[in-house]
């Protein structure tokens, strides 16, 4: 499904903050795949899912997804086969405009449209059913404004555009990381829910290590812009907390050891 070859990115070139994120990075994700990634802060993570969703220019390297390459295409090309959300939740709606109308927006994405063809009163059962399903009492409220919704209501919301028009890849960034541990919860469940149902190819950014334990088929480790970890299949099956710590340990670089109070 998503193809990175020799990916490199430095910022900042030739002044005095020069930093180097990844230099030849590769990494092959099969369709299907849910994996959890994990790192340390400045690791990479992020810039990676920016790299993919083409916020972010690579140096160097090439990125093929369904075997096409899409190194070179704008962000809002990408965005048409590639769902993301975001840690903040305000980041994957549009404030101003309401339930129905963002829905219909993501409904809509990649096609031309203007607003009031965008919105169709025959997806407005669809979208009532969709909300219903998450509890949390959207579905009555279609006319509301998003930003009067709490940060839960809204990252579902957030998760459920990102994946209503059914993208080849999903990019999850620490999308639970502002919420109470009770929403997190929920929007948890929601998306293994979704991922599950649609057999959705995701990476999936968190620094929750029972999250990268106990979600999807394959777990990676980003340390300095490399893979250093990398656990699928049976093996992951069988992780726990003191095994993936151990694995660390093994790890022979002290900054990332360092870095273990991090996933405490």
């Amino acid at each position: 499904m998503l193809r990175i070859q020799n990916l490199s990115k430095t910022f900042h070139k030739h002044t005095i903050n020069e930093k180097t994120v990844f230099n030849n990075f590769s990494i092959h994700v099969e369709e299907g795949d849910f994996i959890t990634i994990i790192g340390s802060n400045g690791a990479g993570k992020s810039t990676l899912l920016n790299i993919i969703s083409g916020s972010i220019q690579a140096d160097d390297g090439v990125i093929f997804l369904k075997n096409k390459e899409i190194s070179k295409e704008p962000e809002f090309k990408r965005t048409r086969v590639i769902g993301r959300v975001f840690q903040d939740p305000s980041m994957g709606t549009s404030p101003s405009m309401t339930i129905l109308e963002n829905l219909s927006m993501a409904m809509n994405k990649g096609k031309r449209f203007n607003l009031t063809m965008g919105v169709s009163k025959k997806d407005i059962p669809y979208f009532i059913d969709i909300l219903s399903q998450l509890s949390l009492g959207l579905e009555n409220q279609l006319n509301t404004k998003v930003g009067l919704l709490s940060g839960g209501q809204r990252q579902a919301l957030s998760l459920i555009m990102a994946t209503i028009s059914n993208p080849h890849i999903l990019l999850l960034d620490e999308h639970t990381a502002a919420l109470d541990p009770k929403t997190s919860e929920r929007i948890i469940d929601l998306t293994q829910k979704i991922i599950a149902n649609r057999s959705m190819t995701t990476l999936m950014v968190t620094h929750n290590l029972n999250q990268a334990i106990n979600l999807g088929n394959r777990l990676i480790m980003i340390h300095g812009g490399k893979i250093v970890l990398d656990i699928k299949g049976e093996e992951k099956k069988s992780l726990n907390i003191e095994k993936l710590l151990a694995c660390f340990e093994k790890i022979q670089t002290n900054d990332l050891i360092s870095d273990r109070l991090l996933f405490s």
